[in-house]
């Protein structure tokens, strides 16, 4: 059997530009090239070789689920949650209480929030 990595995750936006700003403003992603193709598809860094390709889909319909949605890890959960406040973004725990973290069973501090589109995103301390 082969080894996998994770590579990248792809998302369709409706406004690739206003996604790739507010990626860049709350989680300091880079932009990065778009190697694969010429389309307005773009592409930005999670680091360590990883990417978040922002696909152009302004008609389509954007089906949301809190429990489909991508988690990054952090080593200082507090100050990112301080940056999502002056940001004014909103953010909440798993059970949707609003500007509260969430305590997992296993000890591990996250938070969730909304992209543009609604997509969740989960920040959490699991390093």
């Amino acid at each position: 059997m082969p080894t996998f990595f994770f590579n990248h995750i792809a998302l369709s936006v409706t406004d690739v530009d206003t996604s790739v700003a507010f990626y860049q403003k709350v989680l300091q992603l880079e932009e990065i090239k778009n190697t694969a193709s010429d389309s307005k598809t773009r592409w930005l860094s999670l680091n360590e070789g990883r990417q978040l390709h922002l696909i152009p889909r302004p008609d389509f319909q954007i089906k949301i689920n809190k429990a489909v949605h991508f988690a990054l890890t952090t080593t200082d959960l507090d100050s990112f949650i301080n940056t999502l406040k002056e940001l004014d973004v909103e953010y909440s725990d798993w059970l949707n209480t609003p500007n509260k973290d969430y305590i997992r069973k296993d000890g591990i501090r996250q938070v969730y929030f909304q992209d543009p589109d609604g997509y969740w995103i989960e920040i959490s301390e699991a390093i």
